[in-house]
């Protein structure tokens, strides 16, 4: 894990071997988990799936900004 993002709150679940926090804390603010995003054929998360106020950690989780 990256070390500026801090997982917080319970685990809901697991994706490619790695857990899936209900909420991320990035230096930008807290972020709760939102959906796995799609991946491509070369097992790429294309950025264009993302919406505002949304980040892409690996291994293909997307967090939304909180509130």
């Amino acid at each position: 894990m990256n070390p500026s993002h801090h997982p917080f709150g319970r685990r809901v679940g697991v994706h490619l071997g790695r857990p899936i926090w209900e909420g991320m804390r990035t230096a930008d603010g807290e972020y709760v988990f939102d959906r796995i995003a799609r991946c491509d054929a070369d097992g790429h998360w294309p950025l264009d799936q993302l919406r505002e106020g949304e980040i892409l950690l690996e291994p293909g989780l997307i967090y939304r900004r909180r509130g």
